[in-house]
């Protein structure tokens, strides 16, 4: 079976968090490219290609989100995103370090793929990233 390409969106805004994804990413055999946003107002105009950012191309197949982020967090990420019919296909699984039942509960209300607990260590990051990979190998993205 031919490897896929996956085109990530990290929606991120602490710098070591995002190196470590990155760097989980690249210890796997996954075949990606990465972007990077530190909130939910720079991803959707990445996404969009406004307010001067280039609009990405392709589009990401996944999005990995984190919740608590400043100007717009993931919960209100979400949100926009699920109401612009361009972008609301998109796959998004939450990374976050929340454990709290409404936080997965408004996550899942916006049509999540997954909800993720945030490692702790780069072995366990990969880990994660090994598993979704399997996945996305298996699936049919739009």
């Amino acid at each position: 079976m031919d490897k896929k390409t996956i085109h990530i969106l990290h929606i991120e805004d602490d710098e070591v968090d995002s190196m470590v994804m990155k760097r989980a990413l690249k210890k796997t055999d996954l075949d990606f490219t990465y972007h990077h946003a530190k909130n939910g107002l720079e991803a959707l105009d990445m996404l969009r290609g406004a307010n001067g950012a280039d609009k990405m191309d392709p589009r990401p197949s996944v999005i990995l989100l984190d919740l608590n982020m400043p100007q717009m967090n993931g919960h209100e990420f979400l949100k926009e995103l699920r109401s612009d019919p361009a972008l609301k296909p998109i796959s998004v699984y939450v990374i976050s370090t929340s454990n709290d039942d409404k936080d997965r509960e408004e996550a899942f209300s916006q049509n999540v793929a997954g909800y993720i607990l945030k490692p702790l260590t780069l072995e366990k990051y990969v880990d994660a990233i090994d598993t979704l990979n399997k996945f996305w190998q298996l699936t049919q993205m739009p």
